[in-house]
């Protein structure tokens, strides 16, 4: 059995393409299509039905490739148990995540990460855009809402939640809203951070004390950045939906004010995602682990899912390599109120 030939047939199968293999594989695509081809030659069977615009397993090759799975994944797993001294772990990374979290919190991550795997290399793009994984190559994504597509395996980390929030001098212009009603004769700064991930355009999702609601408000201003978006809301042009640890300085020097605090707004969770495997790469699992490590072990309470090869133990890490991941920080956490008694004439917000 030639396992170069298994190993491109599984790909071509996971991507969906012989496009996409050969670039997840780093080969031309007349490689790929020949390999594909010998392999059928070999075993004598046509493995997939090819068109101009598809391309699907056949009856025999879905049975093939649910067997090579398993062999594959065996494989993979006695590489895993070779000792680092058998085996150096290697290779480049393209990992993908928002604005915010890539500038609060992965800096100090990388940098340890990569101190620990000197051989690995990491390619980082922080964006708000939608991206596809398999197109673009990329490793690992952390984004926010989940992703619906069996090529890619989603996991949900934590829950996080927004709400309204605006400037004193907004405030004092246009007033405060009391119920969710009262938000269409209000400005919105409307943010693609929500609208990317599960929100609708122009529309805030909040739940009246009934029922959830859609409310459109007025919009003057559009941006696909939630820094941006708070800047915008502290300037005084609209109320913005943000979470709070984004704002928090705001809230605290009362640059920004909570509106509507018994009004909940809809939750969006924050996600990890990276391409499915006949078998997952040491690369994948050992910068996975660690991300769970150092950043979400402390908050394994509220941490959703992980994945199975993810042990979360008790023992100490090194303060050098952890980081402190907060998404979920709220309100009460600030004491806003105590701060108010405190000093009455700061106006503290909340976020949206």
């Amino acid at each position: 059995m030639d396992l170069n030939r298994v190993q491109i047939f599984a790909q071509v199968v996971e991507q969906g393409s012989f496009t996409g293999a050969a670039k997840a594989l780093g080969l031309t695509k007349t490689t790929v299509s020949r390999k594909v081809a010998e392999l059928e030659k070999q075993t004598g069977v046509q493995l997939l039905f090819r068109t101009t615009r598809a391309l699907r397993l056949t009856e025999a090759g879905s049975v093939y490739y649910n067997k090579i799975t398993k062999i594959l994944q065996d494989l993979e797993n006695a590489e895993v148990q070779l000792s680092a001294s058998q085996l150096r772990i290697k290779g480049k990374m393209k990992v993908v995540c928002p604005f915010e979290m890539g500038q609060l919190f992965m800096g100090p991550v990388f940098a340890s990460f990569l101190e620990s795997f000197p051989d690995i290399s990491i390619d980082t793009e922080l964006t708000s855009r939608n991206v596809d994984i398999i197109e673009e190559g990329i490793d690992v994504l952390f984004h926010v809402g989940m992703i619906e597509d069996s090529r890619i395996q989603t996991l949900k980390l934590f829950n996080t939640s927004t709400t309204l929030m605006a400037s004193p001098a907004y405030i004092a212009r246009f007033g405060t809203p009391k119920t969710p009603d009262d938000l269409v004769n209000h400005r919105y700064i409307d943010c693609q951070f929500s609208r990317h991930h599960g929100g609708e355009d122009g529309v805030i999702g909040i739940f009246d004390g009934q029922k959830w609601r859609k409310i459109e408000p007025k919009v003057p201003f559009r941006v696909n950045n939630i820094t941006l978006a708070r800047e915008v809301a502290i300037a005084g042009l609209g109320m913005a939906a943000l979470p709070v640890l984004i704002a928090e300085e705001a809230l605290m020097s009362g640059e920004l004010v909570p509106l509507l605090e018994d009004f909940p707004m809809e939750h969006n969770v924050l996600t990890l995602s990276y391409p499915k495997r006949a078998y997952m790469p040491r690369k994948y699992m050992v910068f996975i682990d660690y991300i769970y490590q150092t950043m979400f072990r402390n908050k394994a309470e509220e941490l959703l899912e992980k994945p199975d090869f993810v042990e979360l133990s008790e023992e100490d890490i090194d303060a050098s390599s952890s980081a402190s991941f907060d998404c979920v920080k709220s309100l009460e956490s600030l004491d806003i109120n105590k701060r108010r008694q405190l000093a009455a004439s700061a106006v503290i917000g909340d976020i949206g």
